[in-house]
C-alpha cells in the first residue's frame, strides 16, 4: 500500500497529523507493506522571511486579528502537539518560506530519506526555532540524516528538484487539495488534516481490503 502525504513543515498540524498517522501505522496488521510518499504543499509561496518578526505579529497581521487572539490560538496548538508527545516552542518559531526545504525534502526522497528529513524539519522549525528558509540549516538538516554535505550545496547552487515541487503542487490541484496534511491511500481513500488514530487506522484497513478485493477478483 502507498500512503502519499501532501504536507508543509510550515504547518504545525502536519508535524501532529504525522505523530497520529505513526499510532495508526504502528496497529496496522500489515505496516511492513505500507510505502510513504511525502508531497510537497506550500500554505504560502509568497511568503516573505522575515527573522525579527514574531509569529504571533505575523500571524494577527495576516489573520487581520489581535495580538492575544494569536497567542491563544498558538498556546491551543501546543495543547494539542502535547497530547501526541511534541514539545512546541512556536514563541520561538521563525517566520519563513518553505521552498527550499521541499527541495531538500525532493533531494531526500531520492535516498529513501523522506520521513527522516521531514520529522528533522519539523522539528527545527516547531520546537528548535530555527529558520527552514537558511540553506546553512538545511544542509545541516540533510548531512544529520545522511545525505553527504557535496550533495546539499550542490542542491542549493541550482534549481535542481524546483521542479519536482512544483509538481507536487499541481498534483495537489488537480485532485482538490485546498489544505494540509492530505493523506491519499492508494490513490483510492483520502484524508484530511490531524485525524485521530483510530480513522488513519480504519482507513488503511478499507484500503487493503479493497486491494485483496481486486486480487481476489
Amino acid at each position: 500500500m502507498e500512503v502519499k502525504i501532501w504536507s508543509d513543515v510550515r504547518c504545525p498540524f502536519c508535524y501532529i497529523g504525522k505523530r497520529k498517522f505513526e499510532a495508526a501505522l504502528a496497529d496496522f496488521a500489515h505496516q511492513e507493506e505500507v510505502t510513504i510518499t511525502w508531497k510537497s504543499f506550500e500554505l504560502d509561496p509568497n511568503l516573505q522571511t522575515v527573522e525579527d518578526t514574531s509569529i504571533y505579529d505575523y500571524f494577527a497581521a495576516a489573520k487581520g486579528i489581535p495580538q492575544s487572539e494569536a497567542v491563544e490560538m498558538f498556546d491551543n496548538v501546543t495543547r494539542t502537539a502535547a497530547e501526541v508527545g511534541l514539545n512546541f516552542k512556536l514563541e520561538q518559531s521563525v517566520v519563513a518560506n518553505s521552498f527550499k526545504a521541499h527541495r531538500l525534502i525532493q533531494l531526500a526522497k531520492t535516498k529513501n530519506l523522506g520521513n527522516e528529513i521531514e520529522e528533522e524539519l519539523f522539528s527545527i522549525h516547531f520546537t528548535q526555532g530555527k529558520n527552514i528558509d537558511d540553506e546553512g540549516v538545511l544542509i545541516a538538516a540533510g548531512k544529520s540524516v545522511g545525505i553527504p554535505e557535496e550533495e546539499l550545496s550542490a542542491l542549493f547552487s541550482s534549481e535542481d528538484f524546483d521542479a519536482e515541487v512544483r509538481i507536487d503542487q499541481l498534483e495537489a490541484q488537480r485532485i482538490g487539495i485546498r489544505g494540509v496534511p492530505f493523506f491519499v491511500f492508494d490513490d483510492k481513500y483520502a484524508v484530511s488534516g490531524a485525524q485521530a488514530p483510530e480513522l488513519f487506522l480504519q482507513t488503511m484497513k478499507k484500503a487493503w481490503e479493497s486491494k485483496a478485493d481486486v486480487k481476489k477478483g
